[in-house]
């Protein structure tokens, strides 16, 4: 069995599966959309089980990962390849609008791996096309970070708009707190909660340990 495969069955059961689509669904609706016009074409980069990809609306969807298990959760629509994020030769240059990408990152070995999947993203987008990356940020979780086993490259907020900007793109919206750590079970998910949560940014600063940025090219 692939690794990721292994550490992902391990890591999300069925029902923490369930909770993620529930938090997603409500995510992509209430604030991520606003991101994403509906007549876009958008890469989910390291898609996994489609918690975004699935929820947002857009013309067009790419999803990639390295986890075989990934498709038998993508909704229909989703064009998934399983390949390396720098390795997007099956997407043309200048063809996408917007590419996102959730805790990914910090799984790569270094930074020369992540400038060239920045590098690979840039070559994809269209002029003006933007890519929004959601993280954990070492600077507030800087304990938790390394719990997982593949975690290797440790970002800040200002550290990856640092990176963004070496490979050509220009940071629009830069929050260095957005959303807590983790959706583990003993994290209170209710609806209502998330709704209320999104709309109130001082809750961030308080609870948020993930970076939220937008950087167009």
């Amino acid at each position: 069995m692939n690794d990721l495969a292994i550490i992902y069955r391990s890591r999300f059961s069925n029902t923490g599966f369930e909770k993620r689509k529930r938090v997603w669904k409500i995510l992509c609706a209430e604030f991520f959309q606003k991101h994403v016009p509906p007549d876009s074409t958008i890469l989910d980069l390291a898609c996994g089980y489609g918690e975004f990809i699935n929820h947002i609306d857009a013309a067009k969807k790419y999803g990639v990962d390295l986890n075989p298990d990934a498709p038998s959760r993508l909704s229909p629509e989703v064009e998934f390849k399983l390949t390396p994020a720098y390795d997007l030769s099956h997407i043309p240059d200048n063809s996408v609008d917007r590419v996102f990408t959730s805790n990914f990152l910090e799984h790569l070995p270094d930074k020369a791996a992540c400038d060239a999947v920045l590098q690979e993203v840039w070559r994809i987008l269209k002029p003006g096309g933007k890519i929004m990356l959601l993280g954990p940020n070492i600077r507030y979780a800087y304990k938790e970070y390394w719990d997982y086993y593949d975690h290797y490259l440790a970002l800040s907020h200002l550290s990856l708009s640092e990176g963004l900007l070496l490979a050509g793109f220009q940071p629009e919206v830069v929050t260095d707190r957005f959303l807590p750590y983790t959706m583990n079970n003993s994290t209170p998910t209710a609806d209502w909660m998330i709704r209320l949560y999104l709309r109130i940014p001082l809750a961030w600063k308080l609870l948020g340990k993930q970076f939220f940025i937008v950087a167009r090219k």
